[in-house]
């Protein structure tokens, strides 16, 4: 599954959809799964011959064209393992952008790019509601902008579950990407995010509700 294309889809559904409520709500629940699954998505380490790997590769990129992924992200892989030849028997990473809308979700790739963005948070009960598998070291990740473009490519280097009223300031500018009230913008703003979510199944947000919290390194950027 190629995460961020998807996800793409279902976020604009949701947003621009005029059908009833039923459809909408169905699609908000695929598009919480989605997330969560997009979040911990791992990289498996097959072993091929490099003309099965040459072959997956082409066909690779053929399959991501007709189901809508941008090249770019492919191409940034390849780019990636020409300068890492030891990862050439690594499949390619998930694509996922940040949010849920075009101009965070830009915004954010470009403090990733940056290397101001180091982490991200999910909502651990959200997790088990979905039964999906929690971020894992090591894990790399490919950032696009809202668009699908290949922006940057991250590898989890820490997972933590900290409950909310227990994030530090350290913590939040690292996810924030800013150091000008970093705590008090991440509160507001995972608040708000995790309460959209939870109001679905009638649950509601609580200061000791527990964060998957990721902290990740910029391992590779987009290059003209």
């Amino acid at each position: 599954m190629r995460g961020g294309k998807q996800t793409l889809v279902c976020s604009r559904t949701v947003h621009s959809s005029s059908v009833g409520i039923n459809t909408e709500k169905t699609m908000r629940h695929i598009s919480i799964i989605l997330f969560l699954m997009l979040i911990s998505c791992k990289n498996e380490t097959k072993s091929k011959t490099e003309t099965e790997i040459k072959t997956e590769t082409q066909a690779g990129m053929e399959t991501d064209s007709e189901n809508g992924i941008d090249k770019s992200v492919s191409d940034m892989w390849n780019k990636y393992v020409e300068s890492n030849p030891e990862f050439k028997n690594h499949e390619i990473p998930e694509s996922e952008f940040f949010h849920n809308n075009k101009e965070d979700a830009n915004r954010l790739a470009e403090l990733t790019v940056n290397g101001k963005k180091k982490a991200s948070s999910g909502l651990l009960s959200l997790y088990k509601q979905y039964n999906v598998e929690l971020p894992k070291v090591g894990t790399k990740q490919i950032i696009t902008d809202f668009d699908g473009k290949a922006k940057a490519m991250i590898e989890n280097i820490s997972v933590d579950t900290i409950p909310f009223n227990e994030i530090s300031k350290e913590y939040a500018e690292l996810d924030m990407g800013t150091n000008i009230e970093p705590l008090k913008k991440w509160k507001k703003a995972h608040w708000d995010f995790f309460e959209s979510f939870l109001k679905e199944s009638g649950q509601k947000p609580t200061e000791e509700m527990l964060i998957v919290c990721v902290r990740f390194e910029t391992i590779w950027r987009e290059k003209y």
